[in-house]
């Protein structure tokens, strides 16, 4: 009996160690970086944590972790285009829930899979079936940006009085009929065709433009280059004028000029004959 005894002691210690540290290690929780904790008290939603260590009464407090991450989901459906051609498009939207309404969010949805299945994804359905009709198949093909604005802006106000925010969407795919993609493929080479073509026909426009230019500024200089030689033959013409009229004043003014003009311009020789007046020879001046 006594050793009994002894037993049952070690026993209670170890069964209230046990416990004591299930207790200890049932009040410590870390919550993810990019969630938000849910602190539930008897599955009553109480309060929403950060990231990191934190404190919980153990067996009465639980935590489960909402996602604040950008999240991408999916979706792929069946529409027409807007000459009713049958096409299956396959849209992608990334969105994420604002960290401050987590709370409040998994209180009215229970999680972001109920508010995904419930609110998003049939919006984000609808949003995209609003557009897709509105467009050709071409438009689709070339203009896939187009639908992608057109889609955003109904997706953004179907979710606006919701704790979430819409970062973009995508449509990932667009499947059409095989003959109609050969037919928008035709269609889109004869345009590129046609633009090559346009595109030659401005180009040799332009390099004939050139060329006139070219020769029209040529023209202009040749004739600015007789323009200013005439201008020059002009100028000289009239400077000699005016020196002629300016030599024969003063000549006229003094005629002793001529005389000195004459004196500067002998070459020193006596001239070799002289006519002599009324019935008188011709005198031989020369030394015989």
């Amino acid at each position: 009996m006594n050793e009994v005894k002894k037993l049952k002691v070690p026993v209670k210690s170890i069964a209230g160690a046990v416990v004591t540290a299930i207790a200890l290690f049932g009040s410590v929780y870390t919550v993810n970086e990019g969630h938000i904790g849910i602190v539930k008290r008897f599955s009553e939603a109480k309060e929403q944590v950060n990231p990191g260590l934190h404190f919980k009464m153990p067996f009465i407090d639980s935590v489960e972790e909402i996602e604040v991450r950008t999240r991408k989901n999916e979706e792929k459906m069946a529409s027409s285009t807007k000459e009713q051609m049958p096409v299956t498009v396959i849209v992608s939207v990334n969105w994420t829930v604002d960290k401050s309404a987590a709370l409040d969010l998994f209180r009215q949805y229970g999680g972001l899979s109920q508010f995904e299945s419930r609110i998003l994804d049939p919006r984000f359905r609808s949003a995209t079936k609003d557009v897709i009709p509105k467009y050709d198949a071409e438009q689709l093909i070339q203009d896939r940006a187009s639908a992608i604005q057109a889609i955003e802006v109904n997706f953004i106000e179907e979710m606006k009085d919701f704790p979430v925010s819409v970062d973009n969407i995508q449509i990932e795919n667009i499947q059409l009929p095989s003959k109609y993609l050969t037919s928008i493929e035709t269609k889109q080479t004869e345009k590129n065709l046609a633009a090559a073509e346009k595109h030659k026909l401005a180009r040799q426009n332009l390099e004939a433009q050139r060329a006139v230019n070219t020769a029209k500024a040529q023209a202009d200089g040749i004739e600015l280059v007789a323009i200013a030689e005439a201008k020059a033959i002009k100028l000289k013409g009239l400077a000699e004028a005016e020196a002629i009229t300016a030599k024969a004043k003063a000549l006229g003014d003094n005629p002793l000029i001529v005389k000195l003009t004459e004196a500067q311009n002998w070459d020193g020789k006596l001239p070799a004959t002289m006519l002599g007046g009324q019935n008188m020879p011709i005198l031989d001046m020369r030394n015989k």
